[in-house]
């Protein structure tokens, strides 16, 4: 396409336009296999959206660099709001939004501009396209290109933690297990239905690219908001897998976290709980969960909750039309057989 003439803004619009076409276009590598010979520990965490994985991770990255560890937090969730809580509430600027910025510019991005640090934590957030204009999965990609062009396989950290939206099941968010991008996997839920419902499908990616070959293994639960029932509790004993923490639900920790307050402080009233997760996280060897089926799921909560004991009618095509319906002879030709 052309831009008309004197329209000379269209032109470095157009070029940016060609590079993503380009870039979306490009398949995925395949899954690697092979031993694990990273020094860096690169743990993915997932978990439903509003869970309080970013919760977690945001005040587990704090505790690890008051440990003496060297930790790397990148938010791959689109809305940015990991590095919101270690920030007290400040958004920085993302990586995909930077990148377009700077192409646009005829300028290469640097450290600088995508990543920040607070008391030790190293900090940064991939990103995601505007709403209604592009694919969250395919921005995961295209910021981890970025990432490896920024140098990512040769920084040198201790940690470094991924949070990533779990309620997705798309090839984008499943990066760092299908490309064997981490060496394990921690999932956050609660007591409740939908987060274990994202655990278990997390759980189940995992087995599926073991089955091909992979590496990554789920290395435990982290229960957030923990009310005492017992059914994250549950679901980390059938899919064998070890509870690394349990995060009651407490006032104090809600109206902290909703102030962007970060209470991972080895001298706070939390301190011991985020100083047992960053030793379990640390030391939790990569395991290959056993994923539960959707009857065995629904069977860790009282039927009340669930909804069991509910029969499934039919559905009729006068329901369907609001009308009586009446038989019509049909026109095809019936031949008898010799």
């Amino acid at each position: 396409m052309t831009p008309p003439a004197g329209d000379t803004h269209s032109i470095p619009v157009e070029r940016l336009k060609r590079s993503l076409r380009s870039e979306a276009a490009v398949e995925p590598s395949k899954v690697a296999s092979g031993p694990v010979t990273k020094e860096t520990q690169i743990i993915a965490i997932y978990g439903k959206g509003g869970i309080g994985k970013s919760f977690t991770l945001a005040n587990l990255s704090y505790m690890m660099a008051q440990q003496g560890k060297k930790v790397l937090l990148i938010g791959c969730d689109p809305k940015s709001d990991t590095t919101s809580l270690l920030f007290g509430g400040r958004a920085c600027p993302t990586i995909i939004e930077t990148s377009s910025r700077k192409k646009l510019a005829g300028e290469q991005v640097e450290i600088g501009d995508v990543c920040f640090k607070r008391d030790g934590v190293y900090a940064m957030e991939l990103g995601g396209p505007e709403v209604g204009r592009g694919c969250g999965g395919r921005g995961i990609i295209h910021g981890f290109e970025t990432l490896e062009k920024l140098g990512f396989h040769d920084w040198g950290f201790d940690y470094v933690l991924l949070d990533f939206l779990g309620d997705v099941v798309c090839g984008g968010f499943g990066l760092p297990i299908a490309r064997d991008m981490c060496q394990k996997v921690i999932v956050v839920g609660s007591n409740d239905l939908q987060s274990l419902y994202v655990a278990n499908n997390v759980c189940s990616a995992v087995e599926y690219f073991r089955k091909l070959g992979g590496n990554v293994g789920v290395a435990g639960l982290v229960i957030n908001k923990d009310d005492g029932t017992g059914e994250a509790q549950a679901f980390a004993d059938a899919a064998g897998i070890p509870v690394l923490a349990s995060i009651p639900a407490n006032e104090e920790i809600r109206r902290k976290s909703a102030n962007y307050e970060i209470i991972g402080r080895p001298d706070g009233t939390w301190g011991p709980l985020f100083g047992l997760l960053a030793e379990n996280v640390a030391t939790a060897p990569p395991m290959r969960p056993q994923p539960l089926s959707q009857d065995a799921l629904l069977g860790l909560f009282k039927g009340e909750a669930v909804g069991r004991g509910v029969v499934l009618e039919p559905a009729t095509f006068e329901d369907m039309c609001g009308t009586s319906f009446v038989p019509k002879p049909s026109l095809e030709v019936v031949y008898d057989t010799v």
